[in-house]
């Protein structure tokens, strides 16, 4: 399993629209095949920056589901809403894999 984190570079005082954007993926995302953990944005301290977790088996799937995201009508929705709005300033995505578990205390 592998989880994918982008960090997005926010414009300040665009929780909003962020916030808009991240129900928009949170629609877009599991429908085409992904586990969405989530999207987090700002709440307290940095107002530009904000995350979206989301996890699925390996890269192969990874590309799959990039293909059926970009070909969905809400996926294309998302991106067009983004590009519109202008509030992100830049997306950075890094993929992880889980090393441990919580140990029982």
């Amino acid at each position: 399993m592998i989880t994918c984190f982008i960090r997005y570079d926010l414009e300040p005082f665009s929780q909003e629209a962020f916030a808009a954007y991240a129900r928009m993926w949170g629609q877009a995302i599991p429908a085409c095949g992904a586990d969405l953990i989530g999207y987090f944005g700002p709440h307290e301290g940095s107002l530009t920056t904000a995350y979206g977790v989301y996890s699925l088996p390996d890269l192969a799937a990874y590309e799959a589901y990039r293909a059926r995201l970009k070909a969905s009508e809400a996926g294309r929705a998302a991106f067009d809403f983004a590009r519109r709005e202008r509030f992100i300033r830049r997306e950075d995505r890094i993929f992880l894999t889980k090393q441990s578990d919580p140990v029982p205390g």
